[in-house]
């Protein structure tokens, strides 16, 4: 019997190494995406690099949900199937020790990442949902940095468009420039400035820029108060120049990281115990909604229920002409009164509808807050357990592939993370579109690939030959036969 302490050191150091690698890299991949998706929010903006790489790492700490459990599967597999591949497998085995033994060292590890994974999702996850969310709206609110194009428009800069027809990037002249001043919404354009050259600095503390202009001439509109638009003249100021200093203030493309209060109460940025608030809240007032609807048509219907007896045996329900029918009641009216009656009843009724549609359109809405409260919920349970799932895929299919590296491993890898991806995904959307149960489709994929995972521990224990083609060959043949042995023309 080998000694099992230097086994599991053997197990765990051939596991740890492919883990990280295959961790680092799908994270890296990952990245990549999220880049390629918010490319556009973040091309042109001027922003420092050191706001780039934070965004990086809140990205990063979001998709570990994904990472993660690719990682785990990929490396468990390029374990067993390395050293199925060497035949050292084989020799433990041989040696009297079990596949479970052989698992157990790196079965208890995964437990603990699985923990991990847990306390991750729980605290960690929103708070990096928190940061990132901020950030990113921060990004896509700061405007494009001071960058003039010729014959375009540049918008950037809070209150004015400016435009030059060609600019020397050596001396920095500019030729033809056109400022269109709309500082003040209700008057638009209201001053233009036209000059043939001009040159353009920004002040030492970057707060302003210094746009010299030569040989211009500006357009100033007056404002016309209380006058009919047919009555007004549109006074304005002409003013011709040889040179002339135009103070920008450049305020408006300073980085301004947006407050975390707008985002603390979405449910991505929320804990375990802070969801069971939430959702008890939003339960509550699902079920006061209702109680209001249940009493609001109460109110509505009394005329009908406490002066008119309509019950099925009553007098009124079985003679029209009863004193106390409505139809009765009705035909006493003339005809004016008859015709304000029947629109009175009928806005009643709308106004009824109206108001049963728009609390139940609101219960839906609150119905569907709480499912996505919920998913967040299961979700935060789910990283951990479909680690331990993943694991007892890719170890047993590590063994019975029976090879090691980068080839076929990640082949198998990325074939059973998609059929756990897509399995995620279609079960996450079902419940946000209300076909599933928070709890059926967040763990869809963890109840179909679980018998998966206890069929392939279980070959691989018994070493059944499930991957070799022999096999198939021999069942197919013995079909075959048996299936000629039963045709009464083969017997004949």
């Amino acid at each position: 019997m080998p000694d099992l302490k230097k086994l599991a050191l053997l197990l765990l150091k051939s596991f740890i190494g492919p883990f990280i690698v295959t961790f680092l890299i799908a994270l890296f991949i990952l990245d990549m995406q999220f880049l390629w998706v918010y490319v556009d929010e973040l091309m042109g903006k001027g922003l420092e690099n050191m706001v780039i790489i934070e965004l990086m790492i809140y990205a990063s700490a979001r998709l570990v949900n994904m990472a993660l459990p690719l990682a785990i599967l990929m490396s468990s597999i390029m374990t067993m199937g390395a050293l199925a591949e060497h035949y050292e497998l084989t020799a433990m085995k041989s040696a009297g020790v079990s596949l479970y033994k052989i698992l157990r060292p790196l079965a208890v590890t995964i437990v603990i990442i699985g923990v991990a994974a847990f306390y991750f999702s729980n605290n960690v996850w929103p708070i990096a949902n928190l940061k990132f969310r901020t950030l990113l709206y921060s990004v896509s609110q700061q405007r494009p940095s001071l960058n003039l194009d010729e014959a375009s428009f540049y918008n950037g800069i809070e209150g004015f468009s400016i435009r030059v027809g060609k600019k020397n990037p050596e001396t920095g002249e500019l030729l033809d420039v056109l400022i269109y001043d709309h500082r003040d919404a209700s008057m638009g354009s209201k001053t233009v400035i036209r000059a043939k050259s001009g040159s353009m600095k920004q002040t030492d503390d970057k707060r302003f820029l210094l746009l010299t202009l030569y040989d211009g001439y500006s357009f100033d509109e007056q404002k016309e108060e209380r006058k009919k638009r047919d009555d007004r003249r549109f006074p304005h100021i002409n003013n011709q120049f040889e040179e002339q200093v135009l103070t920008i203030d450049l305020s408006s493309l300073d980085f301004n990281q947006a407050d975390e209060d707008l985002f603390k109460k979405a449910y991505e940025m929320m804990t375990i115990s802070q969801i069971d608030v939430a959702v008890d809240s939003l339960v509550i007032n699902v079920d006061q909604r209702i109680e209001d609807l249940q009493r609001f048509g109460a109110r509505n219907v009394y005329l009908i229920r406490d002066t008119l007896d309509v019950s099925p045996h009553s007098p009124a329900a079985k003679d029209s002409l009863h004193q106390n029918s409505a139809r009765f009641y009705f035909n006493t009216l003339g005809f004016t009164q008859q015709k304000r009656a029947y629109e009175v009843a009928k806005d009643i009724c709308r106004a009824g509808q109206r108001n049963i549609d728009n609390v139940m359109q609101d219960v839906g809405a609150r119905e569907k807050l709480i499912n996505k409260h919920l998913i967040e919920w299961h979700r935060k349970f789910f990283l951990a357990f479909s680690c331990i799932v993943l694991f007892f895929i890719g170890a047993p299919l590590g063994a019975i592939i029976r090879k090691g590296g980068m080839g076929l491993p990640t082949v198998w890898a990325i074939a059973m993370f998609l059929i756990f991806y897509v399995l995620t995904i279609v079960g996450e959307r079902m419940v946000r579109s209300g076909v599933l149960e928070p709890w059926q489709g967040m763990w869809i994929s963890s109840l179909v690939l679980t018998p998966l995972a206890i069929f392939l521990t279980t070959k691989a224990a018994n070493d059944s030959p499930i991957m070799e083609a022999d096999t198939y060959r021999r069942l197919f043949q013995k079909l075959f036969k048996s299936k000629t042995n039963e045709d009464p023309s083969a017997m004949s």
